[in-house]
This record gives C-alpha cells, structure tokens and sequence, in this order.
C-alpha cells in the first residue's frame, strides 16, 4: 500500500529516537546517564495530581467543549492577563493536546501549500515537519549568536512568507530576546504583515532574574499578528498530561477549533482539570523547580568549562545547554558513538539544523550530570571526533 507524500517525507524525531535508544539500554541493566530528556524529572505537585483524582471520582470523564472546558480558559486568560499584560476572551484561547497540538493546528489554519515559514536555526525539531505536513515550504534562517538579525529576517521574507515563528525562551539554546530585540522584529513583522507564531512554553524557566517578555505584549498590531503557544508541561512537570493553549485572534481561534474537531476533539477532561489546578494553586513547585534546574545549569557550566576547547552559549531559559567543539563535525555519528561506547544519551545538533554541536538537557540529578560530563571528558579525550 502506497503511503502518502507528506507523511514519507516527515523525518522521525531525533531527540525521541535517542531518548527511546537510552530507555532500551538501560533496560538491559546498562548504567545509561540520559542527558537528551525534553521533560522534567521531577514529579507532578502534588495538589496538580490530587485535582486529576479529584476530576476521576467526580466521573468527570466526559467530553467538554472542543476548545477546552470554559472555566480553564477563563484562567488561562486570567493568568495572561496577569502575568504577560495581554487581555484574551475565553473565545480567543483553545485548549489542545499539548503545545505540540497547538503549534500543528496553527500551522495547518494559517498556511496553504507552498507558502512559507520562516524558522530561525538552531529550532526545536518538529517545527520543519509541522510546516511540510501542511505542504507549506520551512525556509531556515540562519541567526547571529543563537538570535535573529532583524536585517536577515527582512531580506528572507518573500511575497510567499506567512509565518514566522519565535522561540523564546529557546530550545535547543536557552536564549532569550529583550524588550527591545522584540521591538525591532515585530516592527518587521508589522511592516510585511505576515504571522508571528510565538512559542513560549519555556517562559516559566528562566535564570539569573530575566525577564520573559511576550512579542504580543508590545502594542496592538503586533499582538493582532501573533498566535501565542503556550502549555503546562515543562513548567509545572505535566509532560504526559498533554494540556497546552493558544491564544490569538478570534478568527484564527476559529479555525483551530474546526480542525481540532475533526481530528482530536476535546482534550483529555481529567487532565484539563488538574490544569485549571495548576494555575490556581501555589506557584512555589513552580519556583522550587526553577531554581533547581539553576543549580544544576550552574554546576554543569562549571564541569563543561574544565574541558578545553568546548564553547555554548550560557543558557538564560529552558533546561539546555547547546555546545560545541572541533571534534563533533558529525554530530549524528558523535552522538550514536557517545552513546555506544560511553553510555551517554545527548542530541545531536543537526537534529536543529545546526551541525557540529550538542543539546545537552540538565534535567537529571547533580550526579548524573557530573558523571557524563566526565564520560563525555573521556571519549573526547580518547575518541572523539569522525572515524
């Protein structure tokens, strides 16, 4: 049976490809130090769980409406409102099956086959194959020191351009973009009247007193222009409850609804009502693990910085760190080696359109961390660089 085009010319995820590769040889009983996870390990808080028991005892096992159930969109505008200084109607917010679902939904509404994304490299990995799967065309723009030029932006944009999509704070490299590096993209935007898809999933995980800013809290035009992505996953350790958002324009919000239920209707019930209790209830879990993953950034700075010649960008957000070093000139073959011969899961980074580096995640114990840096210390030492 002949498979259809644009699914066969999907490229299978990376990080899940390495991820599951260290799952299957720690099941083995092989000692694995898993550095390539996109979740945090720490357990959801608990007052999030005992809501979803809650939800289970009240059979609120039921379908709500496609969008989401009323009262969590009504917090999610609640909590814009309060903390990114944007006003959102419940009818301008739709709850998904993770943020995933809802950066897949905008792109489908919004692009027609053959039009084009810009996506700023190094990008997380699925945003290339999202736009393929809507037979639009990924148009990768190369950045200056992990940020887009806005000169650059300008001279890629096309009369074929749709979208743009912001990652802040970044994966693979934890930058962030100030006040006014926003300004002067959004300008850009406003000026060619094209989309800004802003993924700001990471907002919550930021380090050393920044600030996470929302492009579509600068004015009005701009925010008409922006479909903001947003979820619970990484924040508050919900990665398998599958709840993320959106929120934009009515219309846009329209049309994501329509696709959505179609394809998978509502999200899940009982997880949308431990969403409302994430939001609701006290955000120290919330502050407990952020500072833990500053530690463990920290701690893994000062381990990398004691191996010559290996360079990154400090991470100001998320839980990565992205390197490099002479050696890694194939990181595919740097990373499946690594993980062969030394028992270390990392993700290479052409995996994010960017060649010769690694994403490391400092989502593991202080331990871990410490001793794959070491393992990573003695392979390139020993081994490192192509065969």
């Amino acid at each position: 049976m002949r498979i259809a085009k644009r699914v066969l010319e999907v490229k299978p995820s990376p990080t899940l490809s390495i991820a599951s590769k260290a799952k299957e040889l720690k099941r083995k009983g092989l000692n694995v130090i898993n550095l390539s996870a996109g979740e945090p390990d720490f357990a959801t808080p608990d007052y999030i769980i005992s809501a979803g028991i809650c939800a289970l005892k009240e059979n609120f096992t039921r379908y709500t409406d496609i969008s989401g159930m009323k009262e969590l969109r009504e917090g999610i505008s609640q909590k814009l409102r309060k903390e990114n200084g944007l006003t959102y109607s419940a009818e301008e917010i739709i709850v998904s099956t993770g943020a995933k679902q809802a950066l897949y939904n905008a792109i489908v509404v919004l692009c027609d086959p053959g039009e084009e994304v810009i996506i700023p490299a190094p990008y997380w990995v699925s945003y290339p194959e999202m736009v393929r799967l809507a037979e639009a065309v990924p148009v990768v723009l190369q950045t200056r020191n992990f940020k887009v030029d806005p000169e650059e932006l300008e001279r890629t944009i096309t009369k074929r351009t749709k979208v743009f999509i912001l990652n802040s704070p970044a994966n693979p490299t934890g930058v962030i973009y100030r006040r006014e590096e926003l300004k002067a993209i959004a300008e850009i935007i406003i000026k060619h009247n094209i989309c800004c898809l802003s993924d700001e999933i990471y907002e919550r995980i930021i380090y050393d007193g920044e600030e996470h800013i929302s492009i579509a809290s600068l004015n009005d035009e701009i925010k008409n222009l922006t479909i903001l992505i947003n979820g619970f996953s990484k924040s508050y350790s919900m990665t398998g409850w599958r709840i993320g958002y959106a929120a934009a324009d009515k219309e846009i919000i329209g049309a994501m609804k329509r696709l959505q239920s179609h394809s998978t209707s509502c999200p899940n019930s009982i997880a949308q009502k431990a969403a409302l209790a994430a939001l609701g209830g006290n955000q120290r879990e919330v502050e407990r693990m952020r500072k833990e993953f500053e530690e463990r950034r920290n701690f893994l700075i000062e381990k990398l910085n004691q191996i010559k010649e290996i360079t990154f960008p400090t991470p100001e957000g998320s839980f990565y760190l992205f390197l490099s070093h002479p050696k890694i000139s194939d990181s595919l073959s740097f990373a499946e080696r690594l993980l062969e011969e030394e028992k270390v899961a990392v993700v290479p980074g052409i995996a994010f359109g960017q060649e010769g580096y690694l994403r490391i995640s400092f989502t593991a114990s202080l331990r871990e961390i410490e001793e794959g840096v070491e393992r990573l210390k003695k392979f390139l030492k020993n081994k490192g660089g192509d065969r």
